[in-house]
C-alpha cells in the first residue's frame, strides 16, 4: 500500500496545497528569469583587490562631473576611511557611486537616503541616487571592518 493512503483526508489536502504552491512558485520564477530576463547579477564589474590602487579610476578616488548636474563618485573603502573623504555637489545632482575595497568588506550608508551599498574586495558596486535636499550627509561604514570601525566616516555636502 502507498504511504499516502494511510494519511487522513485533511493531511492529503494540505499536502496537495503545498505541492501546488511550490509548483506555481517555480513556474513564476521560471517565467521571470526567462521571459523578462531577470537573472542573478553577474560579476562582470570586477577588480583584483591587490590592484585597486593601480588602474584608473580607482588609482585616484574622486568625484567627477559627467554631465549637467550628473556626477560619478569613484570611491575606495579601506581600513578605516573612505577615499575621497569629503565630496561637494549641488542640490538636485545625480551621483553614481562606484565603490570597491582592497582589504575587507565595508559598507556605505548615507542616512536620509536609500544609498546602502557593500564594498566587497574584488567587486565594484554601483548605485545611483539624486540628492534633492541640501545638507551635510555623513558617509557611514555599516559593516564591521575592524577595531577602528566606528571611526570610519566621510562627508557628502549638498549645496
Amino acid at each position: 500500500m502507498k504511504l499516502i493512503d494511510h494519511m487522513p483526508r485533511y493531511e492529503r489536502i494540505w499536502l496537495a496545497i503545498g505541492v501546488i504552491s511550490i509548483a506555481v512558485f517555480l513556474v513564476i520564477l521560471a517565467a521571470l528569469a526567462i521571459g523578462l530576463g531577470h537573472t542573478p547579477a553577474t560579476h562582470a564589474n570586477t577588480i583584483a583587490p591587490d590592484q585597486v590602487a593601480v588602474p584608473p579610476p580607482f588609482d585616484q578616488p574622486r568625484l567627477e562631473r559627467t554631465g549637467p548636474n550628473e556626477y560619478q563618485a569613484y570611491m575606495v573603502a579601506q581600513m578605516f576611511s573612505f577615499f575621497p573623504g569629503e565630496m561637494r555637489i549641488p542640490k538636485g545632482a545625480t551621483v553614481t557611486f562606484k565603490i570597491t575595497s582592497p582589504d575587507v568588506v565595508h559598507g556605505l550608508f548615507i542616512p536620509g537616503t536609500n544609498v546602502n551599498m557593500m564594498a566587497i574586495p574584488g567587486l565594484v558596486t554601483e548605485f545611483t541616487y539624486t540628492f534633492k535636499k541640501s545638507g551635510d550627509y555623513p558617509l557611514i561604514c555599516h559593516e564591521y571592518c575592524g577595531v577602528a570601525h566606528q571611526l570610519m566616516m566621510g562627508r557628502l555636502i549638498v549645496e
